[in-house]
């Protein structure tokens, strides 16, 4: 295929001549501002349509003001797997809802921490601001990346630093009320499933060592949550928040009937519906047998229970991080802000079965 003769392109100028006027009036015509008479306005168009000029090229424009016009949202997994997640795409809505003002467009990054990834990543993408949105082991990382940049940012959850603003929610409150709902009911035999600890996603036992050098803040508060109510419960920790790594977990809690259960507490609800499908899997009861709680407030796809859970306004926490992002651009002073969880009970919890 022949390719385009850049140097026969028609210029802004070559319009302006067309139309009979100067080329910074062609320009205003375009952009839609400035003195410009309804007249002017449609024969420069005509000119640009006879022409077959397009119109100023969007680079050059975004040079001229120092912006991208687009706002990067760092995921911590696969982009797949973030699709997957109802809250990813809740807290997605909310920013688009927020950087409305600047019309700006988003550009997704991931941030795994595996080799080989996106040419274009968290270190080099064109973007004016980013949101690092999810519960990621790799807040740190990606942080320092952008502080090398000089990029503002905004973090969903985590803590990051009196410079960047942080959106979060209560955690480990709203753990710590699910979990007295939990003690309430009668349960004292108490397991939990938690989101990763660390960067490298370590699955297996809950573990002194992994607490301690845990990088995961909002799976650390909202084991600690669960913990001032059970302070010796156990559990496993899951590689993502998703039904296979809850199935995986639950499998290795319930296996032996002597040391099984009365209630889980998973830290999201896609992975309480992994451990409701382990629990179906063996022929436990929910909640006749095994009570189970969630965190999120979402609909899981193929779940037949209305999920005993932790609500979190998803919606609102993105929207504010992108609120606060147009004022960061704005030279405004951006916000902390931090939400409330409620407790909805579902069909999933129960007072536990007379041993």
């Amino acid at each position: 295929m022949q390719q385009p003769d850049l140097a026969s392109r028609p210029t802004l100028a070559d319009v302006a001549a067309k139309a009979g006027v100067s080329a910074s009036t062609a320009s205003l015509a375009f952009s839609g501002s400035g003195p410009v008479s309804d007249a002017t306005r449609e024969r420069v168009r005509a000119a640009a349509v006879e022409l077959g000029y397009a119109g100023p090229d969007p680079r050059a424009r975004s040079l001229r003001r120092g912006r991208s016009g687009i706002v990067g949202v760092v995921l911590e997994e696969r982009i797949r797997a973030a699709f997957l997640d109802p809250v990813k795409i809740q807290m997605l809505d909310g920013i688009t809802e927020g950087i409305a003002p600047l019309g700006a467009g988003l550009l997704l990054l991931t941030d795994t921490g595996e080799e080989g990834g996106n040419a274009v990543g968290i270190e080099s993408a064109p973007v004016d601001a980013v949101v690092l949105i999810g519960c990621s082991p790799r807040l740190g990382v990606s942080i320092e990346a952008l502080r090398r940049r000089g990029i503002p940012a905004v973090a969903i959850e985590g803590v990051t630093g009196e410079d960047i603003p942080e959106i979060s929610i209560d955690n480990l409150q709203a753990t710590r009320r699910g979990a007295d709902y939990l003690r309430q009911l009668g349960h004292t035999e108490v397991a939990i499933v938690t989101l990763p600890f660390d960067a490298e996603r370590t699955r297996g036992p809950i573990t002194s060592e992994l607490l301690d050098a845990s990088t995961a803040d909002t799976a650390s508060q909202r084991l600690a949550g669960a913990r001032e109510v059970f302070p010796n419960a156990t559990g496993r920790v899951a590689g993502a928040s998703s039904i296979e790594e809850g199935l995986e977990a639950a499998r290795a809690l319930l296996a032996d009937p002597a040391t099984r259960p009365t209630a889980i507490i998973a830290q999201s609800d896609l992975l309480a519906a992994g451990v409701i499908q382990a629990a179906e899997e063996l022929g436990i009861r929910v909640p006749g047998e095994l009570s189970v709680l969630g965190f999120d407030g979402i609909r899981v796809d193929g779940l037949q229970h209305d999920l005993t859970t932790l609500v979190q306004p998803s919606v609102a926490k993105g929207r504010a991080a992108g609120e606060a992002i147009v004022r960061m651009l704005s030279g405004e002073p951006p916000e902390s802000r931090c939400f409330t969880s409620t407790l909805h009970v579902g069909d999933t919890t129960a007072p536990p079965p007379e041993r």
